[in-house]
C-alpha cells in the first residue's frame, strides 16, 4: 500500500469534467506493403507480456474514507480487453479525422475504479499506417519518468528479444477504513518531520536567492528574473473552459531546428519558444488582436534526480517571457534566450526547496472545492492570467522505436489544459524529428489546425530572417577581409 504524494494527489483532487488531468501521446506506425496482421491483437499481446515493466498498468487507487486524505495505490489485475480498444476510422481516414477522434477521447475522464490508463488502436487511415493513442493520469506519470513505460510500449527493433516474464503476484486486498486512516496519519507525520528537518537548509537557500547569489551565478547573457515575474495580458486563450478538446500534431526536422539555434547563438529550447511566440502572434492577430503586453508561458521544470524512474510526478512550473511584443524574429529569439536563462539559473537553486510530497489530510476537500468554485464562478475569464499558455519541450529517443513489429514514424504529445489556460503546446524530439502537439480547449481555440499552419509560418519566418541577415553581413565580411 503506497500513498499518493501530495503533488500527485493534487492532480486527482483538481480533476473535474471540464479539466481531465491525464496526459497522452499519439503514435503513427509505418506498415509494410503486405502487412495483414491484426495490429490491435498484436499490441494487446505485446502489453500482456510486459505488464510487470511499468507499475501503472496494474496500479489502481483506493480512496480514503470520505476522501479526507490522498488515496493509496494498490496492486490489481488489468483487463486488457477494456484498457486496449480498437477504433476503425470512417472513410476516407484522414489525419484530421484521426486527430479529432483523439481530441474527443482525450476529453473523457479515466475510470478511477480501474488502473488509470487507456490505449486506443486506430485502423482505417488512408495511407495504410497504423496509429495508437495512449493516455495516463498525471497522478501516476510525468514526462521524465516515462522511461519505464516506454520499455513496455516500444522496442528498439522490429524483432526484439522476448521479455523475461515475472511471476504473477496476487492482487492487493482493498484496505479497510481504519487502515487507510492510519496510513494517512503516518504519511502526514513523516512529512511534518521531514519539513522540520529541512527548514534550516530552506532558510539558507532562500536567503541566498534573496540577496543575489542566484543572480551572481547566472550566465552573463541571462536576463533579469523580474522579466519573468508578471501577469500575462488577457487573450481569447485565457477563459473558463469546458470539457471539449481539440488536438493537432506537427512534425519538423530536428536538424533544421538545431541549425536555427546554432545560427542564432541560442538553444533548441529558445528556438522552440520563439516558434510558439511567432505562432501566437499570428493566431492572436486574427482572433481578438495581438496585445501590446508580452504573453507569458508556464514551463514545466523537472525536479527528478538522475536515475530516478519512480512513477510519480516530480516537476514544477516556471514563467518565461515570450517577447510577443517584439516583431523582429531574431530579436525575439535573443529576448527569449535572455529570459529563459534567468529562469534556469534560479530554478536550479530552487529545486531543493520545492516539495513534491507534503501533508495531505483535508487537502482533497480543499482542492476539490477550489476547483469546482473556480470553474463555476468563471474567475478565469475575468482575472489577469497567471500565464497565457503552457509550453513544454521534452527530449525524446534519438533512435527509431517499434511497437508490435512496426516502426514508429511520428510521436505527438497530448497534454492538459485548465481554466484560464486553454492551450498547451508540448514538444518531444524523436529519431531526428521534433513532434509538436497542440492540445486545446475548443471554447478557446475552435480549430487546432490553425495553430499548425501558424507554427509553420513562424518557422519559415525565422529561416527567412536568417537568410536576409547573412545576405547583409556577407559583403561587410568580404570588405573587412579585403581591408586586412
Amino acid at each position: 500500500m503506497r500513498t499518493a504524494s501530495g503533488l500527485d494527489g493534487a492532480f486527482l483532487s483538481l480533476e473535474t469534467q471540464a479539466m481531465p488531468m491525464h496526459v497522452g501521446s499519439l503514435h503513427l506506425f509505418e506498415t509494410p506493403p503486405r502487412y495483414r496482421k491484426d495490429f490491435t491483437a498484436e499490441v494487446r499481446r505485446m502489453i500482456a507480456g510486459r505488464l510487470h515493466l511499468a507499475p501503472i498498468f496494474t496500479r489502481r487507487m483506493a480512496a480514503a474514507p470520505l476522501n479526507f486524505a490522498n488515496p493509496v495505490w494498490i496492486e490489481t489485475e488489468a483487463d486488457l480487453d477494456f484498457h486496449i480498444q480498437r477504433i476503425d476510422l470512417p472513410a476516407p481516414g484522414t489525419m484530421a479525422q484521426l486527430q479529432d477522434c483523439v481530441a474527443e477521447l482525450h476529453s473523457r475522464l479515466l475510470d478511477r475504479a480501474r488502473p488509470l490508463w487507456m490505449l486506443y488502436v486506430f485502423e482505417g487511415l488512408k495511407d495504410r499506417r497504423k496509429a495508437y493513442y495512449v493516455k495516463i493520469h498525471h497522478a501516476l506519470l510525468d514526462g521524465q519518468a516515462g522511461a519505464a513505460l516506454a520499455a513496455a510500449l516500444f522496442d528498439l527493433s522490429a524483432n526484439p528479444a522476448p521479455v523475461a516474464p515475472r511471476a504473477k503476484r496476487p492482487a492487493d486486498p482493498v484496505p479497510g477504513a481504519l487502515g487507510l486512516i492510519a496510513n494517512a496519519i503516518r504519511h502526514d507525520a513523516a512529512q511534518y518531520i521531514k519539513l522540520a528537518r529541512n527548514l534550516p537548509d530552506i532558510a539558507r537557500a532562500l536567503g541566498g536567492m534573496a540577496f543575489g547569489s542566484a543572480a551572481e551565478s547566472a550566465p552573463k547573457s541571462a536576463g533579469k528574473l523580474t522579466d519573468n515575474i508578471a501577469l500575462g495580458p488577457r487573450t481569447p486563450l485565457n477563459v473558463t473552459i469546458t470539457g471539449e478538446r481539440g488536438f493537432a500534431g506537427l512534425t519538423l526536422p530536428l536538424a533544421e531546428v538545431k541549425a536555427l539555434a546554432h545560427a542564432c547563438g541560442a538553444t533548441i529550447n529558445d528556438v522552440a519558444l520563439a516558434l510558439c511566440s511567432g505562432m501566437l502572434r499570428r493566431w492572436l492577430t486574427r482572433h481578438g488582436g495581438l496585445p501590446k503586453k508580452t504573453l507569458m508561458a508556464a514551463m514545466p521544470i523537472s525536479l527528478r534526480a538522475k536515475g530516478d524512474t519512480e512513477m510519480t510526478t516530480q516537476a514544477t512550473l516556471s514563467l518565461v517571457n515570450l517577447a510577443t511584443n517584439v516583431a523582429d524574429p531574431l530579436k525575439r529569439i535573443a529576448a527569449i534566450h535572455a529570459a529563459s536563462g534567468a529562469t534556469k539559473s534560479v530554478a536550479g537553486k530552487a529545486k531543493s526547496l520545492i516539495p513534491t510530497d507534503f501533508p495531505t489530510i483535508g487537502g482533497p476537500w480543499l482542492l476539490g472545492a477550489a476547483a469546482e468554485l473556480y470553474g463555476r464562478t468563471h474567475i478565469a475569464s475575468l482575472a489577469p492570467p497567471f500565464a497565457n499558455v503552457v509550453i513544454s519541450n521534452v527530449p525524446g529517443p534519438p533512435i527509431p522505436l517499434y511497437a508490435a513489429g512496426l516502426e514508429m514514424s511520428d510521436y505527438w504529445p497530448v497534454s492538459i489544459v485548465t481554466h484560464g489556460v486553454g492551450l498547451n503546446i508540448t514538444m518531444m524530439s524523436y529519431n531526428g524529428t521534433l513532434g509538436v502537439g497542440f492540445t486545446t480547449a475548443r471554447c478557446a481555440v475552435e480549430d487546432a489546425g490553425e495553430l499548425v499552419a501558424d507554427f509553420r509560418s513562424a518557422f519559415a519566418q525565422i529561416k527567412k530572417a536568417l537568410v536576409q541577415r547573412d545576405a547583409v553581413s556577407a559583403p561587410k565580411k568580404r570588405k573587412a577581409r579585403s581591408a586586412a
